[in-house]
């Protein structure tokens, strides 16, 4: 089992910035990728960003240029740099971690509302 502990959401005006982090403990290995997804209020959840285990990233249209996805292997986090946000970007992000072959984790979602 995996274990994801995501803490940094929060409310932050439209333009500003916002870093969430997801620290990852337990069966930590053979990770394919770490992932963000969001669900906007009334949505569904997307895809925001992953990155893999060599380091590529990927972003969905929406964030690309704005968000920036990295890890520290040393303390098995991913991060999420949020910048210029926009009110649209208003969801409950959570981290992901999938191992191989394909085993999906959750975090539990922490909210992130950017206010006009």
């Amino acid at each position: 089992q995996v274990q994801l502990v995501e803490p940094g959401g929060g409310l932050v005006q439209a333009g500003g910035s916002l870093r969430l982090s997801c620290a990852a403990s337990g069966s930590i290995f053979s990770i394919r990728s770490m992932n963000w997804y969001r669900q906007p209020p009334g949505k569904q959840r997307e895809l925001v960003a992953l990155i893999t285990s060599d380091g590529s990233t990927n972003y969905a249209d929406s964030v690309k240029g704005r968000f920036t996805i990295s890890r520290d292997n040393a303390k098995d986090t991913v991060y999420l740099q949020m910048n210029s946000l926009k009110p649209e970007d208003t969801a409950v992000y959570y981290c992901s971690v999938v191992r191989y072959p394909a085993i999906n984790y959750w975090g539990k979602g922490t909210l992130v509302t950017v206010s006009s």
